[in-house]
């Protein structure tokens, strides 16, 4: 667990705190339905400051207080944001730290465990509309998106702040917080489940309860419209079903910490943090992902857990157990910056304990076969994010942040 700072501390448990431990006690029985072992032989990566393959390598950009994310805005070719837990934002330009953040929403943010300042995302047409998007953990404990202005491509301006959606969150932890806009151009948001053990609230959990919003994707456009302060796409895969939140897109998930879309083919891949035994991805093709169940709480990976319904669920295609070291999956992003040609089209990911960066080639309905990025590692692995060119990053709880890169 990373020790040297305070919110690196808390990143720690926002990760590790989602998987394994707050299910264990009264677990039910478990049966195995087809579990694939994906875990590589027991390995010992080099560390990250020195880690290197013949085809890719690490490039540091700067060492920063608890990174969660790494975003662009689209089409700026010069910048890259870097968010921090404790609430701020900050500018990579051309290669160098801003001195002043982005945007600083520390008064509003209650950071700390697996709560925070989780998100930030640009909209489609920021260039024109200036405006970008915030999911965050209020001081009262409630889940925020907020859409805010910002007149440069360096600075936003908190005072233009508009509630988008606010969520009740019965727990501290399993909160989600990844925001991305789809190749359809509308927003989609990660819920956790509400946190606890074994999907504890409601009669069956949440994950599975077409009437929360917990435990799912959603899909809004973000936009106020009408008196609304969101509209939901009418082709949304629930809208119109009587006791169903028309936002939710997909559900069965039980915190879906990171999850993407692949710039290429708009496939849409997901890292679901497990409980006590399994880690896993998902995977759908483009818009396919429209109604579809990952199977939590009965499943966790392939293992059912509860003798319940889950309604045509999809299987994940790569899982790693807890046995093997992993303990809270970081999903990540399938390569598509031809500068790293070892990894294109290629999906690369983490786990928070494990450290090593791992990849595979992802097909639907398929199980992968994933293999390590050479010997890299990076302890604490909290995110990966990409820039406009589509190269891609990973940022590690302890405070580096890195760019994959063309190896040496």
């Amino acid at each position: 667990m990373p020790r040297s700072l305070p919110l690196a501390v808390a990143a720690a448990l926002l990760l590790l705190a989602a998987c394994g431990s707050d299910g264990a006690k009264g677990q039910p029985d478990r049966t195995t339905e087809g579990e694939v072992a994906q875990d590589p032989p027991a390995a010992s990566p080099a560390p990250a400051r020195t880690a290197a393959s013949r085809s890719v390598r690490l490039v540091s950009i700067g060492r920063f207080s608890a990174p969660l994310a790494v975003v662009a805005a689209p089409g700026d070719r010069r910048r890259v944001y870097v968010v921090e837990q404790g609430g701020k934002v900050w500018v990579v330009r051309g290669g160098r730290r801003l001195a002043q953040p982005f945007v600083d929403l520390s008064s509003q943010v209650l950071a700390g465990g697996e709560q925070g300042l989780l998100s930030i995302v640009f909209a489609p047409d920021f260039a024109q509309s200036r405006l970008v998007y915030a999911y965050f953990t209020g001081r009262d404990g409630r889940q925020n998106i907020v859409e805010l202005r910002a007149p440069t491509g360096d600075r936003a301006d908190s005072g233009t702040q508009r509630l988008v959606l606010r969520m009740d969150d019965p727990e501290a932890n399993h909160n989600g917080g990844q925001m991305l806009f789809g190749p359809d151009g509308h927003l989609y948001v990660g819920t956790g489940d509400g946190g606890g053990g074994n999907d504890q609230h409601g009669g069956r959990g949440n994950a599975q309860d077409l009437g929360s919003l917990l435990g799912k994707i959603l899909r809004i456009d973000p936009k106020a419209s009408g008196g609304r302060r969101y509209t939901v796409p009418a082709d949304n895969p629930f809208a119109g079903r009587s006791g169903a939140r028309a936002e939710i897109y997909s559900y069965g998930l039980r915190n879906p910490w990171r999850f993407s879309f692949d710039r290429s083919t708009g496939d849409l891949s997901i890292g679901d943090v497990g409980q006590d035994a399994v880690e896993e991805i998902d995977f759908v093709r483009r818009g396919r992902g429209a109604g579809a169940n990952f199977g939590w709480r009965p499943f966790e990976g392939r293992t059912r857990l509860f003798d319940e319904r889950a309604p045509g669920h999809v299987p994940p295609v790569i899982t790693h157990t807890h046995a093997a070291g992993w303990c809270s999956i970081t999903g990540g992003v399938v390569v598509r910056d031809r500068g790293v040609p070892g990894l294109y089209g290629r999906y690369v990911y983490g786990d928070f304990c494990a450290g090593r960066l791992m990849s595979a080639r992802l097909r639907a309905g398929r199980t992968a076969s994933p293999r390590p990025v050479g010997r890299l590692s990076v302890p604490g692995t909290s995110s990966f994010g990409e820039d406009a060119q589509g190269r891609v990053y990973v940022t590690s709880s302890e405070g580096p942040v890195y760019r994959l890169a063309a190896g040496r």
